[in-house]
């Protein structure tokens, strides 16, 4: 089996083994809890009913110490036996589980409360009536029907009863203690001798092997080579001492080829080095056979650099050719289009003035719809102001009529009134002296009703000269009324006109808008372009240094066929950089 089987199985059983002890411990201590708890209850059970005849027992003798004495003291201690056994016989019952154990409750409970009816609560009250000899006489004459016996039994049979079952439950208790000692005894002893039988196999199969094959991978460390391996296991360790033996064999093989590393590393860097000074010329040979590959790569490499090498001289002098032209070409070209900036530019300065200048026509266009539409509202205001005062003048016509319809009624009592002063006056004078008292009043009466209508006659022409005045006023605030409509409608008319001007100028400054911002876009490209340009100048100048800069470079390589035309290149490369620096330092001043 495999180690991790081994050590698994061997730790298994031993878990087995204590889970079986702690099973049997698990039931021996769940015995003893239960016997434990029955105990207790039934303790309680017995020590309640205990109580209950003590109580019992206590009224019966405070009760005859009251009939002998009538001492009082003897009443309060029946009262407190009586109230303990009431309280404890209601707790009991609710300890209780078995029915012979209520049964006999009960029995005691209708017993005491029988016992209490017919003499300790009767005999008591016939005490405190004055017939304390009565009372005496008649448990004297009861003899045993007075005892309280009958209460008493049952609760010895129930004391009885808990006292075996606290016996039971000690001797059950006793066992399970025996049962569980037997247990631990016989578990530890088979715990012990399991744990040292696994630990001799498991040193036998696992830890001396290992000893064993941890010396070999010493000395295997050492740099013995020679040494022996047993590599037959089927387990991990067999896994452990094949693996060693690869180690072996490839710590064997290494030492070989580091022999043929060394002799091949000498022939490479001897060629790396003739490689290093620019000589490609340098070929490998005389390498094992191991690295035959590497040798034959490296001798196609120097042949392949040789051939491209001898093919980028002849490319040199066209890329720096090309890229003097491109040069000029950038130039003139960055010449133009800053030129083109400029003018582009100083037309959108222009069309930007423009535009500002109709934008600020189409503001003010906009202001004056705004004053005339507010003028137009105060001329519609005015026109309903003329209307309200035409209705008042309408109003006070009306009146200043009915005023005048008042007044003329007014005008007629004071003429009746006057005529009826007068026949009071002529029938006053045929009454002689007796009507001359009403001949004074009469006359008072007439003089009044004269000033009355001559009141009423100022009135009317006054009255009548306000409502020509008012119909006068009528008229003219009709005119004015129907001037304000006219003066309306023109200014409508005005406003409409405006409000289109306005709309025009607002749409022309758009599109001068929308136009400027073309322009202002080309501008932007124009400018972005001449800056690309002159960044494309730059690098035709840097390609140029850079073709230069590479010519000299490969001038330094000697290829295999080279002739005597590499000193004449780099002269040639040198006159034609000098000549190619002086459109350089016209485009940094055409740039500046």
């Amino acid at each position: 089996m495999k180690i991790p089987r081994k050590l698994g199985l061997a730790f298994l059983t031993i878990i087995a083994t204590a889970a079986v002890v702690m099973l049997v411990f698990y039931g021996t201590i769940t015995m003893i809890s239960r016997s434990t708890e029955r105990t207790n209850v039934s303790q309680d059970i017995y020590a309640k009913a205990l109580t209950l005849e003590m109580s019992i027992l206590r009224q019966n003798s405070q009760f005859r110490g009251f009939l002998v004495t009538g001492d009082v003291k003897y009443l309060k201690s029946y009262e407190e036996a009586r109230q303990e056994y009431d309280e404890t016989a209601a707790d009991l019952k609710t300890l209780l589980v078995s029915p012979d154990h209520r049964k006999w409750l009960e029995m005691s409970r209708l017993e005491t409360l029988k016992w209490r009816r017919n003499w300790g609560d009767r005999m008591i009250a016939w005490v405190k009536d004055g017939r304390r000899e009565d009372a005496q006489q008649a448990v004297r004459d009861a003899g045993s029907n007075v005892l309280v016996s009958d209460s008493v039994l049952p609760l010895r049979d129930l004391r009885n009863d808990e006292t075996e079952q606290i016996e039971a439950a000690a001797t059950s208790q006793h066992n399970a203690i025996q049962t569980a000692l037997f247990a631990l005894v016989i578990g530890a002893i088979a715990l012990i001798g399991l744990a040292v039988t696994l630990s001799m196999l498991l040193s036998r199969q696992i830890a001396r092997p290992i000893t064993v094959l941890t010396d070999a991978m010493t000395q295997l460390a050492g740099g013995r080579h020679d040494i022996e391996v047993e590599a037959d296991r089927p387990d991990e360790l067999g896994d452990m001492a094949r693996a060693v033996a690869v180690f072996r064999d490839t710590a064997a093989a290494k030492v070989a080829a580091d022999r043929d590393r060394a002799t091949a590393m000498t022939a490479i860097g001897g060629g790396l080095r003739r490689l290093s000074d620019a000589d490609l010329t340098a070929r490998i040979v005389d390498v094992p056979p191991a690295f035959r590959v590497l040798s034959d790569d490296f001798n196609n490499a120097t042949d392949s650099l040789s051939r491209v090498l001898g093919e980028v001289r002849g490319s040199v002098q066209s890329i720096k050719h090309n890229s003097t032209e491109i040069n000029h070409g950038a130039l003139d070209l960055a010449r133009r289009t800053e030129q083109e900036a400029a003018a582009l530019q100083q037309s959108a300065a222009a069309l930007d003035e423009v535009t500002t200048s109709i934008r600020d026509g189409a503001g003010r266009a906009i202001d004056a719809s705004a004053s005339m539409s507010q003028a137009r509202e105060d001329a519609e205001r005015g026109g309903d102001v003329a209307r309200q005062a035409i209705e008042a003048m309408h109003g006070i016509q009306e009146a200043s009529d009915q005023i005048a319809a008042i007044i003329s009624l007014i005008d007629g009592i004071a003429f009746q009134t006057n005529l009826l002063a007068l026949n009071a006056g002529v029938e006053a004078a045929r009454a002689g002296e007796a009507g001359k008292g009403f001949a004074v009043v009469a006359s008072e009466v007439r003089a009044l009703a004269q000033r009355s209508a001559d009141a009423a006659t100022e009135v009317k022409d006054k009255v009548t000269s306000a409502s020509t005045h008012v119909r006068t006023g009528v008229d003219l605030v009709d005119q004015t009324g129907q001037a304000l409509s006219r003066i309306i409608d023109s200014v409508a008319e005005v406003s409409g006109s405006i409000d289109e001007i306005a709309r025009s100028s607002d749409n022309q400054a758009r599109s001068l808008g929308q136009i400027n911002v073309a322009i202002g876009e080309m501008d932007r490209m124009t400018q972005e372009n001449a800056a690309m340009v002159e960044q494309t100048s730059a690098a035709a100048h840097l390609l140029v240094a850079e073709a230069q800069q590479l010519a000299a470079s490969i001038a330094t390589f000697e290829i295999d066929g080279e002739g005597a035309g590499a000193v004449p290149l780099r002269q040639a490369d040198r006159s034609e950089h000098q000549n190619a620096s002086e459109p350089l330092r016209l485009v940094s001043a055409g740039g500046r």
